[in-house]
């Protein structure tokens, strides 16, 4: 397996990892665990307007955006799908998180660690795709 396919791997299970304590917490109505900044900012971003898309938390969402590539790089690995899928969501996933960090800068005006760990997964993970592609 090419190195690049398996650092994309890497970085979608870090996201699903990360994805799952979010949507654990946000389940169980519990604070995530704030690291690098204060945990108010953390209770302000995962409990704003902003936290859901269309009702559903961004956690989720993420979630399966990140199980999506893992699955979409394993197919691509064994020849049954086109490297297509993995880009196009690593671009949606790239906008939605610059989005979402565009909001905790100038709107909220607090940062969640877990939301910025995601920003930089995508950002490696569409780095990586293009290089490639």
């Amino acid at each position: 397996m090419p190195g690049y396919l398996i650092t994309i791997i890497i970085l979608a299970v870090i996201g699903m990892l990360n994805t799952t304590y979010l949507v654990i917490k946000k389940v169980k109505r519990e604070s995530v665990l704030c690291l690098f900044f204060p945990q108010e900012w953390c209770d302000i971003v995962n409990d704003s307007k902003y936290s859901k898309t269309l009702g559903f938390p961004n956690s989720l969402a993420g979630f399966y955006m990140y199980s999506a590539i893992l699955v979409f790089s394993l197919f691509f690995y064994y020849g049954i799908s086109p490297f297509t899928p993995i880009l196009v969501l690593a671009i949606v996933g790239f906008c939605f998180s610059m989005y979402f960090l565009f909001i905790q800068a100038f709107v909220l005006k607090a940062y969640c660690t877990w939301c910025v760990l995601s920003a930089i997964e995508f950002t490696l993970l569409l780095v990586i795709v293009i290089l490639v592609r």
